[in-house]
C-alpha cells in the first residue's frame, strides 16, 4: 500500500505538467487559429462602408476551407511521408483545424444571413446551387463541431469515425459552393485550395486499396 502511494505521489506532477503543457498548446492554438476572425471583427468595427459584411463573406468562407482543407490532408500526409513529424503531429492536432473550420463556416454564414437583409430574400436564394449546397456543408459541419471533444469522442467510439469521414462530403459540398459562386469562370482560386486535396487523397486510395500487396506462397 504504502509503495502504491509512494508510485501515486510521485507521478502526480509529471501528470500535472502533462496537463498544464496540453492546456497551453490548446490555448496557443485556439489563439493563432483566431487571429483572421481578430482581424475581420476589428474591419467589421471600424469601417465606414455599408458593404463591410458583403465584402468579408469571402475571405470568411476561404479559411473556412483552408482550415478544413489542412484538416483532412493529415491523413494522407501521414502515409506519402511515413516517418516525418510533421504529419504525425498534424493528425494528432487536427481537430484544432477541423473546429476552426466551422467558426469560420459559421462567421460566413452569419454574415450571409445579415447581407440577405431579409427572409425573403434568402428563401427565394435557397434553389441557387452554390446557396444549397453552402448550406448542407455548413450542417454537415455542425455534428462534427459538436463532437469533437473527448468526451464524445470516447462514447461514439466508431460511429464517430464513421460521422468523421462526412468531412469529405462537407469538402466536395464547399468546392461546388465556391466553384458555383463564379458561375465556374474562376476555377483558379478554388483549385489552388482544393487540388493538393485532390491529389493527396488519389495517392491514399491508390495505397489502401491498389498497390500491390505481398501474397505469401502457397
Amino acid at each position: 500500500m504504502a509503495r502504491y502511494s509512494t508510485v501515486t505521489i510521485s507521478n502526480t506532477p509529471q501528470r500535472q505538467k502533462g496537463i498544464a503543457r496540453v492546456s497551453v498548446f490548446s490555448l496557443l492554438a485556439v489563439g493563432l487559429l483566431s487571429l483572421p476572425a481578430l482581424g475581420f471583427t476589428i474591419v467589421l468595427a471600424t469601417a465606414d462602408g455599408p458593404k463591410i459584411v458583403h465584402q468579408l463573406l469571402h475571405p470568411t468562407g476561404e479559411f473556412s476551407a483552408r482550415f478544413m482543407i489542412i484538416a483532412i490532408l493529415a491523413s494522407p500526409l501521414v502515409l506519402l511521408l511515413r516517418g516525418w513529424r510533421g504529419p504525425q503531429w498534424l493528425k494528432k492536432n487536427r481537430r484544432y483545424f477541423g473546429v476552426a473550420a466551422f467558426g469560420y463556416a459559421a462567421m460566413h454564414t452569419v454574415f450571409y444571413l445579415i447581407d440577405e437583409e431579409t427572409a425573403a430574400r434568402m428563401v427565394a436564394d435557397l434553389p441557387k446551387l452554390y446557396i444549397w449546397t453552402g448550406w448542407l456543408a455548413v450542417v454537415i459541419f455542425i455534428p462534427l463541431a459538436v463532437t469533437s471533444m473527448d468526451y464524445f469522442l470516447r462514447r461514439m467510439g466508431r460511429f464517430w469515425k464513421m460521422l468523421q469521414r462526412s468531412t469529405y462530403a462537407a469538402a466536395l459540398l464547399t468546392l461546388i459552393h465556391g466553384a458555383a459562386l463564379h458561375n465556374w469562370n474562376r476555377l483558379g482560386p478554388v483549385l489552388v485550395h482544393f487540388a493538393p486535396l485532390v491529389l493527396l487523397e488519389l495517392y491514399r486510395i491508390c495505397y489502401l486499396y491498389l498497390r500491390p500487396r505481398n501474397t505469401a506462397a502457397p
